[in-house]
């Protein structure tokens, strides 16, 4: 915001401006409301022949603007009102900011002219510290713009910043990142990375609050819809979805290196729970928001011009990446058979009885480690997945692992990384 302090004659031309503009503005209002329009085009074809007529003096780009005006107000107040949260018959206009698009104005460094209805009047800017700060790094000003007039012959001016485009670079490589209920891995400087989230606490603890503070009562009283709304579970994810999401692309950046993520598509959570019968476990998978964290991520990326490829996400956490075979897990989460032990059936028949041994359907257990039937090595469910999208990414041979990093990756806290500014620090605090 820019402001300037012009004489009696530009305040005076301005305020016509101001004053025609309101008119124009209401018009459109009343005119929306009464034909249930709210889009910029409709309301402008409704409305210029009239308006023009009525403003003969008055740049004919305001009324475009207007119109711009009008159905942001008009979407806001129908929305509102939708929700029961509205007061009045129609939008009040207590403030009103005159819009200017490229044909309203000019901007220079030593004069900001704006149009009139007896022609252009120029003003003196005085930029201030954060204009300098926007402008000095290379930030565009946008074609749009507003003023408002303030006492004491005051014009506020609403300059509008454009990021720059990021610059594109030559991709050096891919990170894989695999997203999971309560954590996310990647691969850091070439090394498997288990990043915390906590969301299967996070969501089994609200979910314990909703139950003590419904029990015994209706969700429809009003002191307990009061205190369900409070609850933040929802704002709580989406900080740690944001923060998580920024991290992983300022190291794809600061490694020159693209982004693989698996092609989940909308409707994972269903297909995840369709053979899962306890209640908890259901509702803990339909609130992890895989495609959410996806969409961050991608969203992220697009910011900073990151490239993301999305690889299909079958078979990445059960088959081995070096020898193509299936990787036995045991079915209890205890470690992987030994190396030098015949993985065959280990994992499904019973040591005492010799008999086959019959899982619950709702997939309750949930083993990390594995072994490799062909090579015997041991893999992490989540480090495999990992190697598994480099390979679908293009990248046949894995790179060579550590004695331990396979199944036994580094893992950093929720605590440890949420308020870091980058991953690769974090680690080096640690």
């Amino acid at each position: 915001m820019l402001s300037l302090k012009v004489n009696s004659e530009v305040y005076t031309r301005l305020k016509e401006v101001e004053e025609e503009y309101k008119q124009i503005l209401e018009d459109a209002i009343d005119y929306g409301l009464r034909n249930n329009i709210k889009s910029f085009t409709r309301l402008k074809a409704g409305i210029y022949r009239q308006e023009r007529a009525r403003h003969p003096s008055l740049p004919s780009h305001y009324i475009y603007t207007a119109c711009e005006d009008a159905s942001a107000r008009l979407k806001s107040f129908m929305r509102r009102k939708k929700e029961g949260k509205t007061y009045t018959d129609k939008p009040e206009l207590r403030n009103v900011t005159v819009h200017l698009d490229d044909h309203l104005w000019r901007f220079s460094l030593g004069e900001v002219r704006i149009a009139t209805r007896k022609g252009w009047v120029s003003l003196k800017p005085f930029f201030t510290k954060l204009f300098w700060k926007y402008y000095n790094k290379g930030w565009a000003l946008a074609s749009e713009s507003s003023f408002k007039l303030c006492k004491g012959n005051v014009v506020k001016l609403y300059p509008v910043f454009k990021k720059p485009l990021p610059k594109p670079y030559d991709v050096k490589g891919f990170i894989p990142v695999d997203l999971n209920e309560d954590n996310v891995s990647l691969l850091l400087d070439g090394k498997p990375l288990l990043v915390e989230t906590s969301v299967k606490k996070i969501t089994l603890g609200y979910a314990y609050k909703r139950k003590r503070i419904s029990e015994g009562r209706s969700t429809k009283d009003r002191d307990v819809k009061r205190a369900l709304k409070s609850l933040k579970e929802r704002f709580k994810k989406l900080d740690i979805r944001r923060k998580l999401a920024k991290l992983i692309v300022t190291e794809a950046l600061r490694e020159g290196k693209g982004i693989v993520l698996e092609d989940l598509p909308k409707n994972t959570p269903e297909k995840m729970v369709q053979d899962i019968k306890d209640k908890q476990l259901r509702d803990r998978i339909y609130k992890s928001a895989f495609a959410s964290l996806k969409n961050a991520i991608v969203e992220k990326a697009k910011e900073f011009g990151v490239p993301v490829l999305l690889v299909n996400p079958a078979y990445t956490s059960s088959v081995c990446p070096i020898h193509e075979c299936k990787i036995i897990y045991p079915p209890d989460g205890s470690s992987a058979p030994r190396v030098g032990v015949n993985p065959a059936y280990t994992s499904s028949v019973c040591p005492i009885h010799e008999c086959k041994i019959i899982y619950p359907p709702d997939g309750s257990s949930a083993p990390r480690v594995g072994m490799c039937e062909k090579g015997r090595e041991e893999w992490h469910r989540d480090v495999v997945a990992l190697y598994n999208l480099l390979k679908k990414a293009g990248y046949v041979s894995p790179m060579p692992l550590g004695s331990k990093e396979s199944h036994d990756p580094l893992t950093v806290r929720l605590g440890e990384w949420l308020r870091a500014k980058s991953l690769h620090l974090t680690l080096n605090v640690m």
